[in-house]
């Protein structure tokens, strides 16, 4: 069987998008979706992100990790998924959808339509929790993460020790995302190690809103939007902070169509 599909990017985190509004796809396939995730077999890609019709909101988003496996929340998928819709279904610059943290608004801010890239601002869920641990800090912004505060994250060998994090007692059951940051000039530059990819990805939604909202509780910044200086690009995170809670979350940044094309399951040898 053939099908079509885009890639996309957000600051670097590049997801393969499938339209299955038709349901053909097999979700319970694990391999297949680990295998399109490959970068010397597949596609390459940080994750599969499928669009599927929603009774209540204008569609819904189904995310798995470059392992195959379903995913929590993704922030920059999310935001490379709204542009993927207002091109496939016109749905215009506001659309509301639902994910696997529930619903979520997303607005396009702007377009350019010569280098297919999409300015998309996303909104997060409040987040109430953050719990200091190990020398960091713990919070769940749709997915878990922990923060924690580098000399210099480019120094730091983000793959063993964040791979080390992920697998310690607390963690190794149900993974975390483990982001190193370091604050200078009111800018937070993150690197992240993600679950589920096993890598350090050029980029992390959720992680860019978890160090941005680290950076406020911790007193490393006191200014809103928090500008995120990743390794593929340049994000900002609006947040509020009220009663220990950090509500109007917002994840705002570059989602850019790369290629289409279609793949052929039947050529697949695993």
């Amino acid at each position: 069987m053939r099908f079509h599909f885009s890639k996309y990017h957000g600051t670097g985190n590049d997801f393969i998008i499938i339209d299955n509004r038709t349901f053909f796809f097999e979700k319970a396939n694990h391999e297949l979706i680990a295998h399109l995730c490959h970068r010397r077999f597949g596609i390459g890609a940080d994750g599969v992100l499928l669009l599927e019709p929603d009774d209540e909101t204008g569609f819904r988003m189904i995310y798995f990790n470059a392992d195959g496996r379903p995913g929590t929340m993704c922030g920059n998928g999310a935001r490379c998924l709204v542009a993927f819709a207002h091109r496939l279904l016109n749905t215009g610059n506001k659309v509301v959808f639902s994910a696997s943290d529930g619903r979520h608004e997303a607005e396009i801010i702007s377009i350019d339509e010569n280098l297919r890239n999409y300015t998309v601002k996303l909104r997060m869920n409040d987040v109430s929790v953050i719990e200091s641990f190990d020398g960091g800090f713990v919070l769940n912004t749709g997915s878990p993460h922990f923060v924690t505060a580098e000399h210099d994250p480019y120094k730091t060998d983000v793959v063993s020790e964040g791979r080390r994090i992920r697998n310690s007692e607390r963690f190794r059951q149900e993974g975390i995302n483990v982001n190193f940051i370091k604050v200078e000039d009111g800018k937070v530059h993150l690197r992240t190690y993600e679950r589920g990819v096993e890598d350090e990805t050029w980029s992390c939604g959720t992680g860019s809103v978890a160090a941005a909202l680290t950076a406020l509780h911790a007193g490393l910044t006191d200014k809103s939007p928090v500008q995120i200086i990743a390794k593929g690009g340049s994000l900002k995170v609006f947040a509020e902070s009220k009663d220990k809670i950090f509500k109007n979350i917002y994840l705002e940044g570059i989602a850019q169509l790369v290629y289409e094309g279609s793949f052929c399951i039947s050529d697949i040898r695993f």
